[in-house]
């Protein structure tokens, strides 16, 4: 995105000329700043920091609404455009705003980062919050989408929120760190004033960019405030990444589930997407492990067991620097909460532990409770109709219920069976039996109502 840089003294000075030229003409047929305001649909206000040269960088639909007003012709309306493209010039470098980079390659996602990509370069929408389970890998398809958007020729400002785990490496000398600040801040709520800030007009104005919320927590989110932005700032599109939705209209929900594992029957693939990430972790810890059938079904089976989540999967393949893939599979089948432990980084286990323990928490009652007893059952699957018998409410509720622990990433859907079935995840039933005080189920018994 290429733009003419203006020292701050030339950028006010083409703003003033603007002003002197709205003025003469409005003087020239005889209007008042009022009755201007009243032709144009613009506030008293607006026309009169226009004319005073203080709006930093008009809007171009608002300086047509005002050429409108003034009926200019051809010639005059020209100039008032070159005097709107002259101040609207900016010093400050915000095409060189890219987003950070990711610490680790893209394994798989390609088919969710082109959906995100496409829906938000486009303008289909402005707002996408991606949910899901922690370790999921919400942050690297953030990254991946934020990256193809920037090639595009979108700015990135990216923010990360205090506390998030940050999987990446942040630029050096970022221009929209602090523009990128001050969105976050004026989103939750921070300041005074509703008003947007004026630096952030000034900045972008009309002009497409993205906006990436990393980590954010929803419920600090201020929905009114997300109006005023994208209304101030038309170009403007927001990707957020949460443990839950904000629940706001015009809000995109994606679900990001784990990777698919399949059910390891028959001749294992490694093709399959959570082998080939666990395939990628293994060649880093123990590239003297031939993958052959036989490790392959190990693989499979390990990738299945812990439900194709990502950072339970690097978790385990951690642990083959200290033991074989056998070794590792009988563990996962006696108790896999040691697995949550990443060997090489003992923050990513208690971060895993920390996050899957408030979504839990975080949960209702109810659904708390038909968690419990599903890990209780000791079931590999569930049917909703599962749902309804173990809690004895209508199919509406059940479906809500389903719906909620899905989004919440607790659960995830499985079609191993041929029938729209649902798993309680690995992570998940590890730390609720760890709660529960009981030891968490090895082999899952036979599924009985489910598998009717």
């Amino acid at each position: 995105m290429a733009t003419t840089i203006l020292s701050p003294e030339g950028a006010t000075a083409a703003t003033a000329a603007l002003g002197s030229l709205i003025r003469g003409h409005r003087l020239r047929i005889g209007l008042t700043q009022r009755e201007l305001a009243d032709l144009s649909t613009i506030s008293v206000r607006a026309i009169r920091d226009l004319e005073k040269g203080k709006a930093q960088r008009p809007r171009t639909d608002t300086v047509r609404l005002i050429a409108d007003a003034l009926r200019l012709g051809p010639r005059a309306r020209t100039a008032l455009e070159d005097a709107v493209r002259r101040g609207g010039a900016r010093h400050l470098p915000l095409e060189r705003s890219a987003p950070p980079v990711p610490l680790h390659p893209l394994i798989e996602r390609r088919a969710e980062a082109a959906v995100i990509t496409e829906e938000l370069r486009s303008g289909a929408e402005r707002l996408i919050t991606v949910v899901g389970l922690s370790g999921v890998g919400k942050t690297r398809l953030a990254l991946e989408a934020a990256a193809r958007l920037h090639d595009a020729g979108l700015p990135v400002l990216w923010h990360t929120a205090p506390g998030a785990v940050a999987d990446c490496l942040p630029a050096d000398d970022d221009p929209a760190a602090a523009p990128a600040a001050d969105c976050a801040g004026f989103l939750h709520g921070d300041g005074p004033s509703d008003t947007v800030p004026p630096a952030l007009t000034a900045l972008l104005g009309d002009r497409a960019a993205l906006l990436v919320l990393d980590g954010a927590d929803t419920g600090r989110l201020d929905f009114q405030r997300l109006g005023r932005l994208l209304r101030e700032l038309p170009g403007l599109r927001l990707l957020v990444t949460a443990d839950t939705p904000w629940n706001v209209p015009g809000e995109r929900l994606f679900l990001l589930a784990p990777l698919e594992a399949p059910a390891p029957t028959g001749t294992a693939r490694p093709d399959a997407p959570a082998t080939r990430f666990f395939l990628d972790r293994l060649r880093r810890v123990r590239p003297d492990i031939v993958p052959d059938d036989r490790a392959l079904t190990d693989i499979a089976w390990l990738c299945h067991r812990l439900d194709g989540h990502p950072l339970a999967l690097a978790a385990a393949a951690s642990w083959l620097t200290v033991c074989d893939l056998p070794t590792l599979r009988g563990i996962v089948e006696s108790d896999p909460a040691p697995l949550l432990d990443h060997l090489a980084d003992g923050r990513s286990g208690s971060h895993l532990r920390e996050s899957v323990g408030r979504t839990l928490a975080g949960l209702p009652a109810g659904h708390r409770s038909l968690i419990t007893e599903l890990c209780a059952a000791g079931r590999d699957e569930f049917l909703l109709e599962d749902v309804v018998r173990l809690t004895g409410l209508p199919l509406p509720h059940c479906g809500r219920t389903v719906r909620d622990l899905l989004v919440g990433g607790v659960i995830r859907s499985s079609t191993d069976g041929g029938r729209s079935a649902f798993r309680v995840l690995c992570v998940v039933r590890a730390l609720a039996s760890a709660a529960a005080g009981a030891p968490t189920a090895g082999a899952p018994a036979p599924v009985g109502t489910a598998a009717a």
